[in-house]
């Protein structure tokens, strides 16, 4: 006689298999990264190895309990969540420790919790619920304002840490109100815009810049002359965008700490200062280039195992599979984080409340900007900023975040309630 109660009926097993892979491609990638010969076994705590199987053993469980959780709690306790998680932020700055020049952690022990990476989790609910709430078709300027803020709270706590890079992830909330219709595609154009001349006005003089985009408003003016009012409009963006060429210099020289002044310097000017700043990058580099095609095997990366990489566990794990996995690992990895996310996104697509679907966008947009920021830095398209590989590097706070965020979107699946 079967079981009436099954915690899986219902439950999306593709995730559940996908997730499994990745963390156990993760530990495999720890395990190599800080092997020793001799060194204790696998269950000892001494070890990175050691404690992240504790800490997926740990997910796992709590996974489970997740999914035995009625899906409505997320939605009702959502709010209280939220300020929970806003709370402990806060109490950073009162309790929190320093770990590399980010005052981002708790020492509980033996081990470090970060809160802002269970924020994320906490402001996807939020904003799920604030969404789900507005019962008119189109949201008044209000209405998108306050979503906007949920989202700002935890950020602006977390650049307060000095925590640049987990900062910029809660930019990724901003594809979930697009797929709401909440944020005009202008915006995610216009943000693109702003990065795109950033760069280039770090390398190319701001009157070369000015008079690029006054030679295309020129060319717009005249392909769009028998619009009514283009002109004014044109030449307003121009002003805009022109100002913001000139602030950005001002902005770099000021505003920006030396550190990452230096990180931006290095993946724009290609290799240099490769004793300081551009060591990170440098040394990533002749490791995944030096896995070719097939890579050295494992436990056999000299990358790896000389240590010629700093933070190789976290931040830099993709380094250990770029090398000893070589192109065909790295690509079936690279895969292994498209099919989930475009599992998810099929998973979000097939929702009955806006609270589940808008929930479950915030879960792909922060698992995306994740997967696609980490293995950018490694290879140089983006500044190295520390964020982890989700369910790889090595990390309590970011495996439990991350699972906790992906069975909760199990969790309201399988259930696939009309809460709102």
């Amino acid at each position: 006689m079967k079981s009436q109660f099954n915690i899986f009926h219902n439950v999306d097993k593709p995730v559940i298999i996908l997730y499994l892979i990745l963390v156990s491609i993760g530990w495999l990638s720890i395990y190599s990264a800080d092997f020793i010969e001799g060194q204790s076994g696998f269950f000892s705590l001494q070890t990175s190895y050691g404690r992240q199987l504790l800490f997926i053993l740990t997910a796992i469980l709590a996974a489970g309990a997740i999914l035995m959780i009625n899906a409505r709690f997320f939605y009702s306790f959502s709010r209280i969540i939220y300020a929970i998680a806003i709370l402990l932020l806060v109490s950073i700055f009162l309790a929190g420790v320093e770990i590399n020049a980010t005052r981002a952690w708790f020492r509980i022990g033996g081990f470090a919790i970060q809160p802002s990476e269970f924020a994320k989790f906490a402001t996807a609910l939020a904003l799920a619920a604030y969404i789900s709430n507005i019962r008119t078709k189109k949201p008044t300027k209000a209405n998108i304002y306050k979503s906007i803020v949920i989202v700002l709270i935890p950020a602006l706590l977390t650049l307060m840490q000095k925590d640049v890079g987990t900062t910029l992830v809660f930019s990724a909330f901003v594809f979930a109100l697009y797929r709401e219709g909440w944020i005009s595609g202008i915006v995610l154009f216009m943000g693109g815009l702003a990065v795109t001349l950033f760069i280039l006005t770090m390398i190319f003089n701001e009157f070369i810049i000015i008079g690029v985009l006054a030679s295309i408003t020129l060319l717009l003016m005249f392909f769009l002359r028998k619009r009514q009012g283009s002109a004014i409009r044109l030449i307003g963006l121009f002003v805009l965008l022109s100002v913001y060429v000139y602030s950005v210099d001002l902005a770099f020289e000021n505003i920006l700490q030396a550190h990452h002044k230096s990180r931006i310097e290095v993946l724009i000017y290609g290799d240099s200062d490769l004793q300081g700043a551009g060591y990170n990058l440098h040394q990533s580099k002749i490791a995944i280039g030096s896995g070719g095609f097939w890579g050295k095997g494992f436990l056999q990366g000299t990358q790896t195992q000389f240590n010629f990489i700093p933070e190789q566990t976290t931040d830099f794990i993709f380094c250990t599979i770029g090398e000893e996995w070589g192109f065909v690992g790295s690509i079936t990895l690279i895969g292994l984080f498209l099919a989930l996310l475009l599992r998810l996104i099929a998973l979000a697509e097939r929702q009955k409340s806006s609270f589940s679907r808008v929930y479950a966008y915030s879960v792909v947009s922060v698992l995306f900007v994740h997967f696609a920021i980490n293995i950018g830095m490694t290879i140089g398209l983006v500044p190295v900023i520390g964020i982890p590989l989700p369910f790889i590097s090595y990390g309590g706070s970011s495996l439990w975040a991350m699972t906790l965020m992906l069975f909760t979107l199990l969790k309201l699946d399988a259930e696939r309630l009309e809460m709102t």
